[in-house]
């Protein structure tokens, strides 16, 4: 199973981006799927998730209401839409599959997460 992140760059505090994450070689469909992004000098940390039906979602308190999961599976494809960023969103973003059951007092833990991605930078600048 591979995971691929894309749409990170850098934005003005306040702007949106959306990052993408194509998810090839396992049933797309099975997993839980997962955010984590990771500042510089910090531990990496949970972002969101959502789960394999699309109709669960959980977000960290740094970000909800800004940020927004979404998956098509048809397109083997989670997205993150962020809005209203802000700088402390700096981080190299990551995303991860969970072939587990979604739950949501599970779902922030990363050593849950049996795939990963290569991460893509988001720069907020003030």
């Amino acid at each position: 199973v591979q995971l691929q992140a894309s749409g990170g760059g850098l934005v003005q505090a306040g702007g949106s981006l959306r990052l993408s994450c194509i998810v090839s070689g396992g049933t797309f469909s099975s997993f839980g799927l997962g955010w984590f992004r990771q500042a510089p000098g910090k531990e990496r940390e949970f972002v969101g998730s959502i789960s394999q039906s699309g109709l669960l979602e959980k977000y960290a308190n740094s970000v909800k209401g800004r940020f927004t999961l979404s998956r098509d599976n048809a397109k083997n494809t989670v997205y993150l839409q962020m809005n209203s960023l802000k700088p402390e969103d700096t981080a190299v973003y990551y995303c991860a599959a969970d072939s587990g059951v979604w739950n949501p007092g599970r779902t922030t833990r990363e050593l849950l997460y049996d795939y990963w991605g290569q991460g893509t930078q988001v720069t907020v600048s003030s």
